[in-house]
This record gives C-alpha cells, structure tokens and sequence, in this order.
C-alpha cells in the first residue's frame, strides 16, 4: 500500500504495536519490583521512541533525524489535548457516560495524531537536519 492511505494503515498498525510494547513493559516492570508510576513512565518513554522508529522506518519511510526524534513528542501531547479536550467536552456538555467518553474522544484524536507525526516526519530536511540519528547509533 502506498500514498497516504497506506501511511494510514501503517499508523495505525505501529499504534497496536505501540500499545502492546507499552503493556507488556509495564507489566515487565512491575514484575520486577517498579512502582507502577514509575513503571508507566518508563514504559511510556521507551515504547514511545520504539513508536518513534517504527514510524520512521515503517509508515513514512523516512531517515530518522534528531530533529524528528525531539519533535514527536508533539504527536503524544496532541493527542493528550484533544482527548482531555473531548471527554470533557463528551462527559460535562453532552452528558455522555464517563465510561465510553474516552474510547470515542480517542478515536477522535486519531486523524489529528496522525497529521501532527506526517507534518514531523515527511517535513522537508535542511542542512541542518541531515544528522541522521541512523548515523550515529551503534552498529
């Protein structure tokens, strides 16, 4: 699949491995001793720069650069807003359930994350950006 549709697709296919990864560290984590606060944050932060990779490699195919890698972040806190933003929105103005609120402010956040990380990824390199973070891992 090519084109923007199969970027979609892509994206959404690191999202469940994003999300398993997540998990199966937490656990990991927590079956090793790790407080469970302590436990997300580092799964967050280590699944997050595997989603990082595999969204370089795999949905946009593009060269990782160090100022991709320090922008996406951005595509997490996009997601953060608008689904805050939605189950307020869903739960005190609409009056919909506290319990399904989140699932359909999620899935609204979607389309957006998925702009925020193809504005970072497939954004046009400088001079500047040619580091590539490829370059500079151990091989």
């Amino acid at each position: 699949m090519t084109g923007v549709r199969g970027q979609i697709v892509r994206f959404a296919l690191v999202g469940v491995v994003n999300t398993a990864t997540y998990y199966c560290l937490y656990l990991l984590f927590l079956t090793l001793g790790v407080p469970y606060v302590a436990a997300h944050v580092l799964a967050f932060l280590l699944a997050m720069v595997g989603s990082f990779f595999l969204n370089c490699y795999f949905t946009y195919r593009t060269r990782p650069t160090w100022r991709k890698f320090l922008l996406f972040p951005l595509t997490n806190a996009a997601n953060f807003v608008i689904t805050t933003t939605g189950v307020y929105l869903l739960v005190d103005v609409a009056g919909l359930s506290s319990r399904y609120a989140p699932l359909l402010a999620a899935a609204a956040a979607i389309p957006v994350t998925f702009l925020v990380s193809r504005t970072i990824m497939l954004r046009p390199e400088t001079p500047r950006d040619r580091d590539s973070l490829a370059e500079v891992a151990p091989k």
